[in-house]
């Protein structure tokens, strides 16, 4: 299974992900891009992308020995796995996301030096997080324009044959960083069990 645990940033999500690894272990691996591939001095959407890709290449190996892999710390958006070239081998892809309010994510990322200037950014891409989560289909250019030409954009339209867009969102605005992560972690329990929405890319 191929976990994501996907939101803006301030979301929570590298938090969560280190507080969940000893416990979903050995059976999965958590990791965020950095850990599979390096990070060029300006990342750009074209190269997180191509390390979602490489994330997934990972997880297949790992899939091979009935091991799993949660994604979690970078904003990727499910349709952006979905879309990743390989992700069609995958045995299933389950999406978490981890939704905040916009006062809560500003205070967060300010009191991590952040760049205020940057606030009103962070805060439309959480917005457009949330849409995402109800609607593939909504503001598709957010990922393709200036996105990966290899990425299979087209697979989008197939959900709308299966029915099979769910994610699971979690409002971690007024939670502590240790009650999301039991949350988190009773999700992916859930999602391994086969309990929880469970995407399947189709060729």
């Amino acid at each position: 299974m191929f976990l994501l645990v996907s939101g803006a940033s301030g979301a929570g999500k590298s938090t969560a992900r280190r507080l969940v690894a000893g416990e979903l272990a050995p059976g999965a691996e958590c990791v965020e891009l950095h850990d599979v591939v390096p990070v060029p001095r300006v990342p750009t959407l074209m190269w997180r992308q191509r390390a979602t890709e490489a994330v997934v290449c990972h997880a297949l190996e790992l899939q091979e020995h009935g091991r799993h892999v949660l994604l979690a710390g970078d904003p990727v958006a499910a349709g952006e796995v979905l879309a990743a070239p390989s992700a069609d081998r995958l045995d299933g892809i389950a999406v978490c996301l981890l939704d905040v309010d916009r006062d809560t994510q500003a205070a967060r990322l300010l009191a991590r030096g952040d760049d205020a200037a940057l606030l009103v950014h962070h805060a439309a891409f959480a917005d457009w997080m949330r849409d995402h989560a109800a609607n593939p289909h909504h503001r598709p250019e957010v990922l393709q324009t200036d996105g990966w030409e290899q990425m299979r954009w087209e697979r989008w339209s197939r959900l709308d044959d299966t029915g099979s867009w769910a994610m699971h969102v979690l409002d971690t605005s007024s939670l502590t960083a240790a009650a999301v992560a039991s949350e988190l972690l009773a999700w992916c329990h859930r999602a391994l069990a086969g309990q929880a929405p469970v995407m399947r890319v189709h060729s």
